[in-house]
């Protein structure tokens, strides 16, 4: 089939992708935007999930679902090496204009805090050449969201865009991708000022996605966080959402599936968004006819298993040092023992079969291990291996979800480092 049209390709013809089994979020954020739109108050939300669930991809058709209800919008990537101060006043500026508020003193009065605002990300020292200038045509505001607080400037920011939002009948939201690598002074801000916008019941939300361990990180920075969000766990998809991711683009395009291959493609993904559109494009440019069949995606498999170790798993192992790479490793044989069916079989690769497909989803693993384990793995004591641990948290790469335990980011990873990885 032609790859010119391959649906599955990043940006294929610029179509965002298959947003399948997402419908019970969808509906849920209309039902916040309605409500907010009447004047009640209602919780910001954050979404969680694994690395390759499809957050970025549900975040941004939240944010469409805003555009369509004339909301103001704004989203940025959070960064660990970045400061709030500057992407929030980004998104702040662009919320501000897709308000549709005729520019007037009101308008103008707004835009000028948002860039005393963001105009405190340098220090009041620095020469004007390190100054960020945010692209604000007009005077910044003194005594509004300047103080150099970022906890009082945000309340004071979104106070403010609230209120010229408020006057239009409309409503604001800010969208954060990767919020757990927010600086936990940003994160307390953040929620401090999502705690007052609630008592006002001005219409602004902000709406997160980030890993599994964004709940706790958000509850160790303000207590009363779990009351501030409505949390949604977003997980793999299920088996009719998953045909569906791979069925309703290839439609588009006059090609079908036939259940066998819908079977296969499930057997292999385990319903995990990325991997369905990571097989899916190497499917389309394999199989010669359509409908594609179980014995094309057999074929197409290694192909796509090779690209998902250098661009998916790859690249994040690479990020590790020798030490970090060690615990990785360790994790990765802790969370094989004692599940069931995870013996290597004859061919020496986990889940494969006599083509020699890693084939990650086929086997069984432990989501989360005990720190206890992983030392007991490597020989050494739990303490003495804090270093690493840490630093592949702040890294991205594993997760804590409750004291003691510990789990990789992204799905199948342990299968990836107990066979390319290691042969490599």
């Amino acid at each position: 089939m032609d790859p010119i049209t391959n649906p599955y390709a990043p940006g294929a013809g610029q179509r965002p992708p298959e947003l399948a089994g997402r419908d019970e979020q969808l509906r849920t954020f209309d039902v916040v935007l309605e409500r907010i739109a009447r004047g009640r108050s209602e919780r910001s939300i954050v979404l969680t999930g694994l690395r390759g669930v499809g957050k970025t991809v549900l975040l941004n058709a939240l944010r469409s679902s805003a555009v369509r209800a004339n909301w103001g919008t704004g989203k940025f990537e959070a960064r660990p090496d970045q400061r709030l101060r500057r992407p929030i006043a980004a998104a702040a500026h662009q919320a501000v204009r897709e308000l549709g508020h005729p520019r007037g003193s009101e308008v103008d009065q707004v835009l000028g805090i948002v860039k005393a605002f963001a105009l405190r990300e340098a220090p009041s020292a620095a020469k004007l050449r390190d100054r960020w200038q945010p692209g604000i045509d007009v005077p910044a505001v003194t005594g509004r969201a300047d103080s150099g607080d970022i906890e009082i400037d945000l309340v004071e920011l979104f106070t403010d865009i609230g209120g010229l939002a408020a006057d239009v009948g409309k409503g604001v939201a800010i969208f954060i991708d990767e919020m757990q690598d927010l600086d936990p002074e940003d994160v307390s801000a953040l929620c401090a000022a999502c705690h007052e916008i609630s008592q006002s019941g001005l219409p602004v939300i902000v709406v997160g996605a980030g890993l599994p361990h964004l709940p706790a990180v958000l509850s160790a920075s303000k207590s009363y966080s779990e009351r501030l969000f409505r949390y949604s766990r977003i997980d793999r998809l299920p088996r009719e959402a998953a045909d569906q991711a791979l069925v309703g683009p290839a439609a588009e395009e006059q090609c079908e599936f036939t259940p066998e291959a819908l079977d296969e493609m499930y057997s292999i993904t385990a319903g995990y968004p990325y991997f369905i559109q990571a097989y899916g494009k190497v499917v389309w440019d394999v199989a010669p006819t359509s409908p594609v069949t179980a014995q094309d995606i057999r074929v197409a498999a290694p192909e796509a298993e090779s690209e998902l170790a250098v661009g998916f798993f790859g690249s994040r192992y690479e990020r590790a040092t020798p030490a970090e790479r060690e615990y990785l490793r360790a994790m990765a044989d802790a969370a094989l023992l004692g599940s069931p069916g995870a013996e290597a079989d004859s061919s020496g690769t986990e889940g494969g079969d006599a083509t020699g497909v890693t084939a990650y989803a086929m086997v069984g693993e432990r989501e989360a291990v005990p720190t206890s384990a992983v030392a007991e793995v490597l020989g050494r004591k739990p303490q003495s291996l804090s270093p690493a641990r840490d630093a592949l948290i702040k890294k991205g790469l594993i997760y804590s979800g409750e004291r003691g335990l510990i789990a990789f980011t992204v799905p199948h990873f342990g299968r990836y480092l107990r066979t390319t990885a290691l042969a490599g």
